[in-house]
């Protein structure tokens, strides 16, 4: 029952809720008491969040200007000190050995519960088009995966999906610093996505999970330096105090995945010590983000994504470097992420599990304690492995790293060599488009060529194609890289998409639109630091011109 007094705090809300709310569980998913808690949280940490946002993009001018990433200085006794360590990790987030990522979509959220992982990463972020619907939907069917009582039926298969004994842990992630939320507005202005995502999924869920002896566990993505750690250590104060729940209530695990963070990983431990239990090698933003951090840095210009692997020299470094600071202070150290799926040619399922097998070696034996895939029947074949490397422990916090010495920030920064050629440039474009067009039709994760493409990979994509542009570079056939060359193929490439999709599916989608975006950030005197902020407009409904 909503009292007189809640009544009369609502009115004073400074949150404004423009998205439909003409539904029965809408209207649960945003009762008074949710809003009440979600105008707190933005009242308290938008502005420091926004401040945040600004640091990065005068820090991203000083990379622009010559500088290169490094540790820094003035925290150098946080990493000197040894005697520090994480709180205890608690016993529901020590076995960690698979994990599967996914969206926020209702059957897909059941199938990765369901699929033999040790847990499941639902992404309110790069695998989910953040449409108001896919947001409020997402929240219902977390709740209810929480509760034990999703369920779905697909009338046109006739199929019915529920959730097994035994279903995966479910750890959220919601959406990062720089994604705004236009449907829910703060004096006029939209919140920051992220602290949608998490005061929501907060509120309708710690009680549920406390009944089941659990707290609430994150992701958090995208961070750039210990200073964005520490506005989140706050928001996890703030929120245990509002709701006189004890300190470590919510857990989180941290995504390295930009170049900057994994100068800082130490301070960010440090910072979130009582929050924090792992942090996750998230190397395909890791790839993209290298890309943007250095993009104008002619000596450190990378091939092409597609061969670009974690046996590259800095990428095998900061997978190394994660295992020891993660575990020098207690905290676990998640694996990245395999995108493949499965294959109906068996000859070409062989080749996509060698690579698998291949890469969660690698991590297993660089001391990492679990590891991420995209599709459920990539989970035994990870989980074998880290079954077998683990020989009955739950983790590997024992791993002796000494082996590897030191790794410097020339390390971290080396470039590699590889394909500069027309047919990954083409690959790339189609690529960007379809993900893209699919992202703006509200549809986050996507197989594409035999991969799990989301977000980060087509970011990958996108500003590989930026950076060959802008710097003219040959590709291997002595073809000199520009705008006039990439529009030629761009063109070119609309015509494979309409011949590999039909007539019918190319007619009704938004395939030119997209084209056009994609040339506009591809081609603008300024890098586009994501391309999720130029197309949040397409996804929310406006148009753009298309090209001629």
């Amino acid at each position: 029952m909503i009292s007189e007094d809640m009544v009369i705090e609502r009115q004073s809300m400074c949150i404004d809720v423009l998205g439909t709310t003409d539904n029965a569980e809408y209207k649960q998913v945003l009762s008074t008491e949710a809003l009440l808690f979600l105008d707190a949280v933005v009242k308290k940490f938008a502005a420091r969040r926004n401040a945040l946002l600004a640091l990065r993009d005068q820090r991203q001018l000083a990379f622009d200007n010559g500088e290169l990433p490094d540790f820094r200085q003035d925290t150098k006794d946080i990493r000197d000190d040894k005697s520090w360590k994480v709180a205890p990790i608690p016993a529901a987030l020590q076995d960690r050995r698979v994990e599967i990522t996914g969206p926020i979509d209702r059957k897909m959220v059941i199938n990765a519960l369901n699929s033999g992982a040790k847990v499941f990463m639902c992404c309110f972020e790069d695998a989910s088009a953040p449409s108001w619907e896919n947001m409020i939907n997402g929240q219902i069917n977390l709740r209810d995966a929480n509760a034990g009582t999703i369920n779905y039926t697909d009338e046109a298969k006739n199929k019915h999906y529920e959730l097994n004994d035994s279903p995966a842990l479910l750890i959220a992630r919601p959406r990062g610093l720089h994604l705004p939320e236009d449907h829910i507005q703060y004096n006029g202005e939209p919140i920051p996505g992220s602290l949608m995502d998490f005061a929501l999924y907060f509120f309708h869920n710690y009680q549920t999970r406390a009944a089941q002896g659990l707290g609430v566990y994150y992701y958090i993505p995208k961070l750039e330096n210990m200073e964005e750690a520490q506005w989140w250590d706050d928001v996890f104060n703030f929120t245990e105090n509002y709701f006189k729940v004890e300190t470590g209530t919510i857990r989180a695990t941290v995504l390295i995945e930009t170049l900057p963070a994994v100068f800082q990983m130490d301070e960010i431990l440090h910072v979130m010590r009582n929050h924090i239990v792992a942090m996750n090698c998230g190397r395909w933003d890791y790839i993209f983000s290298y890309i943007k951090t250095l993009k104008n840095h002619e000596d450190r210009i990378l091939p092409d994504r597609h061969g670009i692997g974690m046996d590259k020299t800095f990428l095998n470094a900061y997978s190394q470097l994660l295992v020891r600071t993660c575990h020098q202070r207690g905290a676990l150290a998640m694996g990245g992420m395999s995108a493949f799926i499965p294959h109906k040619d068996p000859k070409v399922m062989d080749q996509v599990l060698a690579k698998v097998v291949e890469d969660k070696n690698r991590e297993s034996n660089n001391g990492h304690d679990g590891t991420w895939v995209a599709h459920p029947h990539l989970v035994s074949t990870a989980m074998n492995i880290f079954d077998k490397h683990l020989a009955g422990k739950t983790n590997q916090l024992d791993f002796d790293s000494s082996y590897v010495g030191d790794i410097t920030a020339k390390t971290l920064l080396e470039p590699c060599e590889g394909v500069r050629n027309e047919e990954g440039v083409r690959k790339n474009i189609r690529i960007a488009l379809y993900y893209i067009e699919s992202w703006i039709q509200g549809v986050g994760c996507v197989p594409i060529y035999g991969l799990m493409e989301d977000a980060a990979t087509a970011e990958i994509s996108r500003a590989s194609i930026w950076q060959w542009i802008h710097h003219g570079v040959s590709l291997d056939d002595s073809q000199v890289f520009t705008a006039s060359l990439f529009r030629k193929w761009l063109n070119e490439e609309l015509d494979t998409i309409k011949i590999e999709v039909g007539q019918t599916r190319y007619n009704n989608g938004r395939f030119e639109e997209t084209a056009a975006l994609f040339d506009q950030i591809s081609t603008a005197e300024e890098f586009a630091a994501f391309l999720t902020l130029p197309s949040y407009s397409l996804l929310t409904g406006q148009r753009i011109q298309t090209l001629t």
